[in-house]
């Protein structure tokens, strides 16, 4: 084989050497944030420190607004003040959560009753709520746009996809990889070297 021959064999070893460590590197990234957004969505929030929530309506706007995630952590309801952001089960209808901003706090003590408004609305809500419970969820942080990442987990056909098909597809690229002849791809040169001068 000649000198040129020889260099090309070896540049397109040295490639697909690239190749595949750059694609082992974006698989081993995909994998932990899919990881971490498993962790901080699916299993740390039933430990009580805190909750996400997706919000479906403008009614906060600009806090926050539809497709936002917010995180809300408990604080003993006797320390709620008039401004903050709480999440709470409004006490008429079908008692959905909402999260919106105390405006005013009637009654203090262990179970407070109070009022709050959307920043977004004219008006106060149509009603008072009484906190029940030692503590109330309160708005310690927004992330913009991930609340649709969390809609778009929840919806059936992703559900599907994310218990069947994404541990199939992982336990085939490890097949691919347990398999895969060996081409002294660690030092990139080994073609070259079994090939006879």
């Amino acid at each position: 084989m000649s000198d040129c021959e020889t260099a090309t064999v070896r540049s397109a070893t040295r490639i697909g050497w690239i190749v595949r460590r750059a694609f082992d590197a974006a698989a081993g990234l995909a994998a932990l944030a899919a990881m971490a957004v498993f962790v901080g969505i699916g299993l740390l929030p039933h430990t009580g420190l805190y909750r996400p929530e997706t919000v479906l309506s403008g009614s906060m706007r600009p806090a926050f607004a539809p497709g936002d995630l917010i995180v809300v952590a408990p604080k003993p309801s006797g320390d709620l003040r008039v401004g903050q952001m709480i999440s709470y089960a409004i006490p008429v209808g079908d008692h959905h959560v909402e999260t919106h901003r105390i405006v005013k706090i009637v009654q203090r003590g262990s179970h407070p009753v109070i009022r709050t408004k959307g920043d977004a609305n004219d008006g106060v809500d149509p009603w008072t709520a009484r906190l029940d419970g030692d503590t109330a969820w309160t708005v310690r942080a927004v992330v913009p746009h991930l609340g649709w990442l969390v809609v778009l987990l929840r919806s059936p056909v992703l559900h599907l996809l994310t218990v069947f098909a994404a541990p199939l597809l992982l336990a085939l690229v490890w097949l691919l990889r347990i398999w895969r002849v060996p081409e002294a791809e660690e030092s990139g040169d080994g073609a070259a070297s079994a090939t006879p001068a």
